[in-house]
């Protein structure tokens, strides 16, 4: 008999039952909730009779709604507060853990909670929130829900899942100066497509996922969505376990020792075979930024916009001319140099301390160009605080960003904070859908670097080109 993968090993450890269609019942380790979802599906629950099942297993937060605005209160967005109170409310009234506007633990829940030590390595997380595969990075099985769902894992802390195929994405090699894991993951899906991964639970392995840092790692993992796949995962090592020794919520003393020795035997056996494999050598990939409305449309800051008469597949060249219309840009024009309006650095993608610290790394001692408007937004509280003790905050400041309060902002604009009509964006997030950062916005995908670099000169600009 073949080994076992990672999902698999994960997969089988939580099923509960078998139902029919090849449905498993799995049980859940851990459920978050943000605010969109969280208040109104509690309240639901309670209409209905219900009551949440293992309170203890659910964690709350808000981060999408809410105000970025220094300052901000409950009610500075009206419909986030609304929102929150209700959060609040069903949270108090089911013994939920929430961490609340401005409190420890606060954040976009998908950087929150790894920071806390609330995603382990083989455990079963689940979110609403379609870039919930972040949590994959730790070896985790996380999975991406809607409402219906999440009123059955708060009902009965269990989760109907048809099993997946398998699918391992090789990351070989090392970085090219200048490249980061953002580059890296928008390169992937730029080769391989937003389909690739449909049907599929996908693990990266290889050399370089051997070098990321847990951060480094949770931003691949994060745009694993947007290869198609829900579940994203990376195999628990001593990078994983030294990242969760001490964290508030990982086990302690004897149990993190008895932990870990669970967790050693969590990655893939080497005879384990895979559906599907595909490799990559990153040594090849450069600094990257999206040019169209899919993250699949991604090309070399140095690159040309691409001509879809050179598309022989109808329908993606029929998405490529669309695109081109609604970006304003036009087939072999070189990207870079395009004027842009609005820098952002922030989201589940890029809005951790390490990415703050690459992006003020990369500013130097550089101005915020003349008619652009540039925002930092900590992806958490515990965050934004490390990064005013490093004084991160004032260099971006000092430059002319805006220093704002944790949440997700921007990245989709739902607490308010949006690009406007036929306004262009550098943007640090996951998504460069229409109207994602607000109707009309047109929005780049980029690394933390070639954000600051746009918001330098003015335009999209390589930032290996930017003195220093």
């Amino acid at each position: 008999m073949p080994g076992r993968t990672l999902f698999e090993k994960i997969w089988m450890q939580h099923v509960v039952a078998e139902l029919s269609g090849e449905v498993s019942l799995l049980s859940i380790d851990r459920h978050f909730l943000h605010d969109l979802e969280g208040g109104p599906n509690l309240t639901r629950l309670a209409k209905l009779g219900y009551r949440v099942r293992d309170p203890d297993l659910t964690y709350a937060m808000p981060d999408h709604a809410i105000a970025s605005l220094p300052g901000r209160t409950t009610d500075t967005n009206p419909t986030g507060g609304s929102l929150l109170r209700e959060l609040r409310r069903g949270a108090f009234a089911s013994g939920i853990k929430l961490f609340d506007i401005d409190n420890d633990g606060q954040g976009i829940v998908h950087v929150a909670a790894p920071e806390m030590g609330l995603t382990l390595p083989g455990a079963t997380v689940v979110c609403p929130d379609s870039h919930t595969c972040t949590h994959g990075a730790f070896g985790a099985l996380a999975i991406a829900i809607g409402s219906s769902e999440v009123a059955h894992v708060l009902a009965t802390q269990t989760l109907r899942q048809k099993k997946p195929k398998s699918m391992r994405i090789r990351l070989e090699g090392s970085c090219a100066p200048g490249v980061s894991a953002k580059d890296v993951i928008l390169s992937t899906i730029g080769r391989l497509g937003t389909a690739v991964g449909r049907g599929h639970a996908l693990e990266f392995a290889g050399s370089l996922v051997d070098k990321l840092t847990i951060e480094e790692r949770l931003t691949v993992c994060n745009l694993s969505i947007e290869l198609g796949s829900k579940t994203g995962m990376m195999a628990p090592d001593e990078t994983t376990y030294e990242y969760l020794a001490g964290r508030s919520y990982a086990p302690k003393g004897a149990l993190f020792d008895k932990a870990v020795a669970h967790w050693r035997k969590l990655p893939s056996d080497e005879d384990a075979v895979f559906d599907a494999e595909h490799r990559i050598q990153v040594a090849e990939i450069a600094p990257q930024i999206t040019w169209g409305t899919s993250p699949e449309d991604v090309i070399e800051v140095a690159g040309r916009v691409p001509d879809p008469f050179n598309e022989a597949d109808g329908e993606r060249r029929k998405h490529m001319e669309a695109a081109l219309k609604y970006m304003g840009l036009r087939p072999g024009d070189a990207i870079e140099g395009t004027p842009i309006d609005w820098v952002f650095i922030g989201s589940c993608t890029n809005g951790r301390l390490s990415d703050l610290r690459e992006a003020a790394k990369a500013l130097s001692n550089h101005k915020v160009a003349v008619g652009v408007r540039a925002w930092i937004v900590p992806g958490s509280v515990a965050v934004k605080r490390a990064a005013e003790h490093e004084g991160l905050h004032r260099k971006f400041l000092d430059a002319g960003f805006e220093w704002r309060e944790p949440g997700c902002s921007m990245c989709l604009g739902a607490n308010g904070d949006i690009v406007a009509p036929g306004e262009r964006s550098v943007s640090t997030t996951n998504r460069n859908f229409v109207g994602r950062q607000g109707p009309g916005a047109r929005t780049h995908l980029a690394s933390p670097t070639t954000a600051v670099a746009a918001a330098i000169a003015g335009h999209i600009a390589d930032a290996r080109k930017i003195g220093h």
